[in-house]
């Protein structure tokens, strides 16, 4: 890509409308269109320059806290690349190696984390009802730190999933649909399922299927929301999903057919989740450390996920979608039958044919998480990204 379409998208990022300097990215919905569509940008940008041999470094030390309190492949190593990209040092936050299980509270930790960074990624999804929470209380306490003089800056937090919301996955799920659609303006009128699938396991978070009908709804797409009865999200995220679908000129749909929700689809995206009321009882289980009341739970909810097999991507779903052609999405890993489980989520002919889809898709996440970092960071994202252009250092020597 040369520098004349940087400089393009560099001049379409003036003139948008953003206020994200000291401000965390938590929920995708908090964010206007215009700081949406920036963080879009900004990610475009960044991967050009990257690609163009330009370093898109604007810091030469500080460093990133990794702060993941549930297990990650993609999205640790992205938010890792993400930083790097920015010249930033990563530290993981071991809270099992730290004074938190010694009682340490969220304020004095946020605080010590934080002399020297510039960012705080957090994974926090184990738990409906206090992931966001968490994240909210790290940056309140960053706040308290700021005002009162202790730490000369703050630290942006993004958040790499919460019980509600997966930003990082969403925005480069759908970076990922503007690229392969022609511009984030095509995805209007285009048809999403967004859809349960069957799993062999029974804990997987709601927040990804949450994060994109959140996000699908602020693009006039006409979504389609599927799960057999009992697999609901929470309620406020569903309402706000359709109010917002309403006012991007989009639509909603709630149905409890796979099939109904792929035909005619142009981008089916089936994935597995746990019911929500499932989620709600599985908290104080954890918090008590009730390995039975778990055990029981998982035989309780795995038996009732057995009754839904169907719910499977395969190749007869798919020749209902627009053209038999829909595009097939998952923010990995998916469960494939007889790949990596005896009966998962799609079929295995199916995840072979969009499997080099489905990593393209990954691969948009580490820019989308340095573009949240950086618009967290910087005032005037243009003018940074136009003096690291101008001054086109190179990334890398032949």
């Amino acid at each position: 890509m040369d520098q004349k379409h940087i400089w393009k998208l560099v001049d379409e990022l003036r003139s948008k409308k953003i206020d994200m300097k000291g401000k965390d990215f938590l929920l995708t919905w908090e964010r206007s269109r215009d700081e949406i569509d920036a963080t879009f940008l900004v990610a475009d940008v960044l991967r050009a320059m990257r690609e163009a041999n330009i370093s898109p470094k604007i810091w030469d030390s500080g460093i990133a806290v990794s702060n993941f309190r549930d297990n990650s492949t993609r999205t640790r190593f992205s938010y890792a690349s993400a930083c790097d990209l920015l010249g930033l040092y990563v530290q993981d936050l071991d809270e099992g190696k730290s004074q938190i299980a010694h009682g340490e509270t969220v304020r004095e930790t946020a605080t010590m984390i934080s002399f020297l960074t510039e960012a705080i990624g957090i994974r926090d999804d184990m738990y409906l009802g206090e992931g966001d929470t968490y994240q909210r209380e790290v940056g309140k306490s960053l706040d308290e730190a700021v005002k009162a003089g202790v730490l000369p800056d703050r630290p942006t937090i993004v958040n790499l999933q919460s019980d509600i919301d997966h930003p990082t996955q969403a925005m480069a799920d759908f970076l990922h649909l503007a690229h392969h659609f022609g511009g984030i303006d095509k995805l209007k009128g285009k048809k999403i399922a967004m859809t349960w699938a069957y799993s062999p396991s029974y804990g997987k978070p709601l927040s990804v299927p949450q994060g994109i009908i959140g996000l699908a709804s602020r693009f006039g797409m006409e979504i389609s929301l599927a799960h057999p009865e009992g697999y609901d999200l929470i309620p406020d995220v569903v309402e706000l999903s359709k109010k917002q679908a309403a006012a991007s000129g989009g639509s909603f749909a709630h149905v409890h057919s796979m099939e109904e929700a792929f035909k005619g689809a142009d981008i089916v995206y089936p994935k597995s989740w746990a019911p929500y009321d499932v989620m709600q009882k599985r908290v104080p289980l954890l918090k008590a450390g009730d390995q039975a009341g778990l055990k029981e739970l998982e035989k309780s909810a795995l038996a009732n996920n057995a009754r839904f097999k169907d719910w499977e991507c395969d190749e007869k779903k798919m020749t209902i979608t627009t053209a038999g052609k829909g595009l097939y999405m998952h923010c990995l890993p998916a469960d494939i039958t007889d790949v990596s489980c005896k009966a998962g989520e799609v079929a295995a002919t199916v995840f072979d044919r969009y499997r080099d889809d489905t990593y393209r898709e990954a691969g948009y996440k580490p820019y989308i998480i340095a573009a949240m970092i950086l618009l967290g960071k910087k005032k005037d994202a243009a003018a940074t990204l136009s003096r690291l252009i101008e001054r086109a250092h190179g990334r890398s020597v032949d």
